[in-house]
């Protein structure tokens, strides 16, 4: 593992699961555990699992200029953002090109708390408050576990009053096993679920305690990468693995647009002056691909990477397979020509391991309505 500088309470417990720790964005991460994880893909869809995502970046904004700073860097109109609620977001280049994205929580008046993964949003942070009266903190102390599936709201209803009330995309300041916590109803499952964020002292008690009582519920821990599987499915983006920072283009830098990521939806009504916002306005007609799923005619995933062809031409390549034991299906998420994505185009993988047939079909594969992660009761 290349020299970590953030470090999870939880290794331990990773550890004994069979995990080597690998890095993602400074933090080492159990992308693995010694165990089957098509059985930890089950578990969320059909009960629920617990994964430790504390590899994302918590950075709170706090002061009278926090909103301003988050209304620049983000696509998001933040004064529709109210204490005790979230917006997913993203974020932009003077080009108008995506560089990161985020979930923006509004935790009081004057104080916010930003989660991201590996791009650049906290230097967008610190670069946009210098001069402001804004703090910057970054908070590795707080831990997010995430507790994912359709199981996950019955058992935190045993503890904490109120929880089948919270919509999705807000949270709540409350405790759980006597510990002080943050529950938001969000996750990157496209479950029903809930992310725990609570301080490194109580965040082994709290992990100890949801495996040990969840698991005559068919709760389990599961592994970083199982995301992967689910995400698939719900059509989730994971920088910079979906993006040109991964597969560039020819005699181009590095950035893709909102308009052929997918995610011009994340640009709120009639929002202007954020950072990138006239040369997102010029790009939009002028995708040179489009995100978009393919059913492929296989009995196990393909392969990052592997192309895709089309009448013998080369098309696209697969950004994230998977292969559901539940639907018997393999998926993937792939960056396709734009006469291609289209559904039920047919498509053709070339891969190391994999040659076969595929169609193109629109994301996402599992939920399509989003009514299970926005239930209510």
């Amino acid at each position: 593992m290349a020299l970590s500088w953030r470090f999870s309470a939880l290794a331990d417990r990773h550890r004994a699961l069979g995990s080597k720790l690998e890095d993602w964005s400074g933090m080492g991460t159990a992308w693995t555990y010694d165990k089957n994880m098509s059985d930890e893909h089950v578990a969320v869809r059909t009960k629920a699992g617990i994964m430790d995502v504390s590899g994302l970046k918590k950075v709170h904004l706090v002061g009278p200029h926090a909103i301003a700073v988050l209304d620049y860097i983000t696509t998001r109109d933040m004064t529709k953002i109210y204490p005790g609620r979230s917006v997913y977001a993203t974020m932009l280049n003077d080009r108008g090109y995506f560089t990161d994205d985020c979930i923006v929580y509004r935790t009081g008046p004057n104080s916010w708390m930003l989660v991201h993964g590996s791009g650049s949003g906290h230097e967008e942070i610190v670069k946009q408050a210098a001069g402001r009266n804004c703090a910057v903190l970054f908070d590795d102390d707080l831990h997010d576990l995430s507790l994912q599936g359709p199981l996950a709201v019955d058992y935190l209803a045993r503890y904490v009053p109120g929880i089948r009330d919270l919509k999705y995309f807000h949270h709540m300041q409350t405790t759980l096993f006597g510990a002080p916590v943050m529950i938001s109803r969000t996750g990157y499952t496209g479950e029903r679920g809930y992310e725990i964020f609570v301080r490194g002292q109580d965040a082994v008690m709290v992990w100890d305690r949801i495996v040990a009582e969840g698991e005559e519920m068919g709760i389990i821990p599961c592994c970083f990468s199982v995301l992967d599987m689910l995400r698939v499915e719900s059509y989730l983006l994971f920088y910079p693995y979906d993006n040109s920072q991964m597969y560039p283009f020819a005699d181009q830098p590095p950035g893709d647009s909102l308009w052929e990521l997918g995610l011009d939806f994340t640009v709120s009504p009639g929002k202007t002056g954020f950072r990138g916002a006239e040369e997102h306005a010029r790009l939009k007609g002028k995708e040179r691909f489009k995100i978009f799923g393919m059913l492929i005619d296989a009995d196990g995933p393909a392969d990052l990477g592997d192309e895709v062809y089309a009448d013998g031409k080369k098309v696209g390549v697969i950004t994230c397979p998977s292969y559901s034991a539940l639907t018997k299906k393999s998926m993937a998420i792939a960056r396709l020509d734009v006469d291609k994505a289209v559904q039920g185009t047919k498509l053709e993988v070339r891969g190391k391991t994999l040659k076969t047939g595929a169609i193109a079909h629109a994301l996402p594969f599992d939920d399509p309505e989003k009514k299970k992660r926005t239930a209510v009761g």
